[in-house]
């Protein structure tokens, strides 16, 4: 908490500064204002003297205005600091996480990410915001208008003695209460969030479902968990306003009555005992408003806990601090598994996804990788560009382990169409450059022409330029593949991973991108994972896992001949195909 507190400034120091001296001006004149009032009525009034109350009217009008000028510029430069704080605290974080692993993301959860990214580092800001201003005010003001009152009166100064310790105690006992509350409303805000993010990501299945009205119920649940935890945080916090009122009249009426005593005894004067009832807000006043910054604090101490704990969070995949840079070149792209073991971090079960598996494939081999559903296809092919670590053996590339790679450099000569893919909002040209920023568009073209993507592009009416709406929900399943595939191509990688890429696009087109492949990229070594039998019979190596074992290796041939698990695969496409026709 203490590194966020000072950390994240940056130029908005100097705002920093200038807040806490223009609430000292402003605090300075504000005392300022129940003693020249008392001067009015004791000197002025008392004495008939109108020069001197309109002298002193003046000088009271002047110092408002000086105090209104300074008040100004103390929210202006503490909105300033705060505001500055909050941006440079987002995008602290937001480069924290683009360097987080799966593991480390799967950990966090994105919808908690996506809260204390935004959710907690606002509650932090307006909290900063408040502190910068009342921090300096309160304690200032609560001293100098309690020495003032001594000096008018030690009798009516000890009345504020015993008040003030009474509402500081209530404070501090709420305080602790509501302290693990707080922390409780953020994490049922992350569950909220969670439904929210979920449900606009699946939309699409819920309506084909016509799962909206259990949609409702689970949301309505989550809502209502929030709405209690808030209530239950605001309902001890509230405590402390009718505990302040009556601890403010109570104290209001003592120092009527024995402020009316000491003025009828002349020990004071009556414009002195009006100053005083005015110290008298001003210091209740500072002590509310301490207590709303000390409970503002509790629950921005909540959501400072959860943010320094993903900027605390030291991702568990990283290049080696001497890792010398290395290319993969085009026409290499070994890649060698040597007895590889791999199970999650986070799996419920502890089992092995992957067990003892060992291969090689050669610069500009096609390998395919099938297996039924939960297998392990995909997550063996995550191993490559390292966006999980082994559990043990190795994964090589061109001989040199990929942890001894920059990641960046690893990564680089890879290129990847996931199993979900993923377009950005932005326009064609946009997302198929992410392969190469500094594409032309004729290479852009080509790509698009390889993956044969380019026939609906061309009949779109603003072609590269056409928007794809966040998500690519304004183009088919089968268009989206086929625009993550140019994307992958134009990067002309020294490997290419494709999990999955074609299953939304028919025989014939798979094919022609197939060619594709062999045509433009055939130095560059392929691993298909892919249902479709008809998709991998022609690559150079087949991998059969079963069960996170390798099962056999071989081409389609020889599997047909030595793989009970992949000639019944085949076999029974086959005929699905068959009875189909």
């Amino acid at each position: 908490m203490r590194q966020i507190l000072t950390g994240y400034w940056g130029k908005y120091k100097n705002s920093l500064i200038l807040t806490p001296i223009f609430v000292l001006f402003e605090t300075i004149v504000t005392l300022a204002l129940p003693t020249l009032m008392s001067n009015i009525v004791d000197n002025g009034v008392a004495n008939g003297d109108r020069r001197y109350i309109i002298l002193c009217g003046l000088l009271m009008t002047a110092l408002a205005l000086f105090s209104a000028a300074a008040g100004y510029c103390s929210t202006w430069h503490a909105s300033r600091a705060s505001n500055g704080f909050g941006s440079n605290l987002r995008v602290a974080l937001f480069h924290h996480i683009q360097e987080f692993s799966f593991s480390d993301i799967d950990r966090f959860s994105t919808a908690s990410l996506v809260t204390r990214t935004t959710s907690d580092v606002r509650q932090l800001q307006n909290a900063m915001q408040m502190m910068l201003r009342t921090l300096i005010q309160a304690p200032f003001q609560l001293v100098v208008a309690l020495i003032i009152v001594f000096t008018y009166s030690w009798k009516l100064a000890l009345i504020y003695l015993i008040a003030v310790p009474l509402l500081f105690i209530g404070v501090v006992s709420v305080m602790s209460a509501v302290d693990r509350l707080f922390t409780i409303v953020q994490q049922k805000l992350d569950a909220m969030t969670a439904d929210i993010q979920e449900n606009l990501i699946a939309i699409r299945v819920v309506k084909a479902f016509v799962r909206q009205e259990h949609e409702k119920r689970k949301f309505k649940k989550a809502n209502d968990d929030l709405t209690r935890a808030n209530l239950k945080a605001v309902g001890l916090i509230i405590v402390m306003s009718p505990l302040a009122t009556i601890i403010l009249n109570v104290v209001t009426l003592c120092l009527y009555w024995f402020g009316g005593r000491l003025v009828a005894f002349g020990e004071i004067q009556s414009g002195q005992l009006l100053a005083v009832i005015s110290y008298l807000n001003q210091i209740m006043f500072s002590v509310m408003m301490f207590s709303m910054v000390l409970m503002q604090y509790i629950r921005s101490r909540a959501c400072g806990k959860r943010i320094a704990e993903v900027l605390n969070t030291v991702p568990d995949i990283q290049s080696k601090p001497d890792a010398p840079t290395r290319t993969i070149a085009q026409n290499r792209g070994s890649v060698e598994f040597r007895d590889v073991s791999f199970r999650y971090a986070r799996s419920s079960t502890g089992e092995e996804v992957l067990k003892n598996i060992s291969f090689t494939a050669q610069p500009g081999q096609t390998v395919a990788i099938v297996g039924g559903t939960g297998a392990g296809k995909s997550s063996l092919v995550n191993l490559i560009p390292r966006f999980y670590d082994v559990s043990k053996g190795q994964v090589l590339v061109d001989g040199v382990d990929v942890r001894d790679y920059r990641i960046e450099d690893l990564r680089d000569g890879i290129g990847m169409v996931l199993q979900n893919n993923v377009l950005f909002s932005g326009t064609i040209r946009d997302n198929i450059s992410w392969g190469r920023a500094d594409a032309t568009d004729e290479e852009i073209i080509q790509a698009l022409q390889n993956a044969q993507a380019w026939d609906f592009v061309s009949q779109m009416p603003d072609g590269l330029d056409t928007y794809i709406q966040q998500g690519g929900t304004n183009v088919s399943g089968g268009q989206k593949q086929r625009l993550c595939i140019a994307r992958a191509m134009l990067k002309h990688p020294a490997i290419l991973i494709l999990d999955d890429s074609t299953s939304a696009v028919d025989s014939d087109t798979e094919g022609r991108i197939r060619d594709s492949f062999s045509r433009e990229l055939k130095d560059t070594t392929v691993f298909i994972i892919a249902q479709r039998i008809s998709s991998v019979v022609s690559a150079d190596k087949i991998i059969v896992l079963d069960e996170g074992g390798i099962d056999a290796v071989g081409t389609h041939s020889e599997l047909m001949e030595t793989s009970e698990i992949y000639k019944e695969i085949y076999t029974s496409q086959v005929e699905e195909a068959l009875s189909d026709g």
